[in-house]
């Protein structure tokens, strides 16, 4: 439906809720239109039909106050070059190269062309790198790594497949008397959202690696598919001295890549974050108020049941996923990773650059 479509549509279930109720102050006030609003869109109606309710408060633009078609072209090519550059700047830099044109001029001409924000700038430039033979210059290439570092900050991770990366945190469950202090090591398949998750009495690198050999890795060798990466925080469990850290050996023995969080950004790896919460709310809340636990094995009986659930029958609304369960999503997708293991393999140094993979903090 057209935006003008859904124009005409609301004016006229205005006036057909009003025709229905019977009230016509009733109708805006359900509609959100004034009264004023309704009678102006009913003489609209009577005179000329639907057609006549289009948006005509709307200013037609007038073409002789636009800048040169010159200067225009030079502001769509300067967002390519510099998209990081707001609309100040971009007015200043152009008018050293004998471009004039106000920064509410460079607004405007971004407005028409939808890239008035910097997400729409570096998508225009990721097209055009798409596209064409381009070659990136530093500044775009810091301006487009900085933007995934951006969508890594609030939780937004690019995967291309299931097996590409994993993401990996430990959850404090609670303390439940006579048993003591349970944490939780939860595992995340960041394609298809497959979830593992193991619980303990402590957290450390031994009980980090223990889910991974258990479950994660016998999961993914039996559908014949490797784990490339997992994507942790920086908690003592997943980093330490790669010579004496349990975690960080065996990532290294079963050849898996470890990125990490950026530093004081925990909340990069929100994927584990959203799974958490969906946990305590669906399983734990519930779990705890209807049976009393005496041992972890317990616990584990449990979960175990709730995430066969979470993973075969509960849909999942990830962008991958589009509403299948994650298990459906995981198989579905079994042959998009077999496809492209050989390039991950060949690349993987490079593609692991978009997380903070520093180990200068070992």
């Amino acid at each position: 439906m057209t935006v003008e479509q859904k124009i005409i549509r609301n004016k006229v279930g205005l006036l057909e809720l009003a025709r229905t109720l019977g009230n016509v102050s009733q109708a805006c006030k359900v509609m959100g239109f004034s009264r004023d609003s309704f009678y102006r869109f009913k003489e609209l109606y009577d005179t000329g039909g639907e057609m006549a309710l289009l948006e005509i408060s709307r200013k037609k633009p007038i073409l002789a106050n636009r800048v040169d078609e010159h200067v225009e072209r030079a502001v769509m090519d300067f967002a390519i070059e510099k998209p990081a550059y707001g609309q100040l700047r971009v007015s200043n830099e152009l008018k050293k190269r004998g471009v004039f044109v106000s920064p509410g001029g460079v607004r405007s001409i971004w407005l028409r062309h939808d890239l008035e924000t910097m997400k729409k700038r570096l998508a225009a430039l990721s097209a055009k790198v798409a596209q064409e033979d381009f070659i990136l210059t530093e500044e775009q290439l810091r301006a487009l790594e900085k933007a995934k570092e951006e969508k890594e900050s609030h939780g937004e991770i690019e995967t291309e497949h299931p097996g590409y990366l994993g993401a990996q945190d430990t959850y404090y469950v609670g303390t439940i008397k006579g048993v003591g202090r349970i944490y939780q090591q939860t595992f995340i398949d960041t394609y298809a959202k497959v979830a593992f998750v193991k619980l303990y009495d402590r957290k450390n690198a031994l009980v980090a690696a223990d889910l991974l050999n258990d479950r994660v890795l016998p999961f993914f060798e039996e559908h014949g598919i490797p784990l490339l990466r997992i994507l942790t925080d920086r908690g003592t469990e997943y980093c330490g001295s790669r010579e004496h850290h349990e975690y960080q050996l065996y990532l290294a023995i079963e050849d898996i890549d470890h990125s990490k969080t950026k530093a004081r950004h925990p909340q990069t790896n929100g994927i584990c974050e959203r799974f958490h919460k969906t946990m305590q709310d669906e399983f734990y809340s519930t779990a705890f108020r209807k049976k009393i636990y005496s041992s972890i094995e317990q616990l584990q009986e449990d979960a175990d049941l709730w995430i066969m659930e979470y993973n075969e029958e509960r849909t999942h609304s990830g962008k991958y996923c589009y509403g299948k369960t994650p298990m459906q999503t995981f198989k579905d997708s079994l042959q998009i990773a077999r496809d492209k293991i050989l390039s991950d393999r060949t690349s993987s140094p490079s593609s692991s650059a978009m997380y903070d993979n520093s180990e200068s903090s070992d």
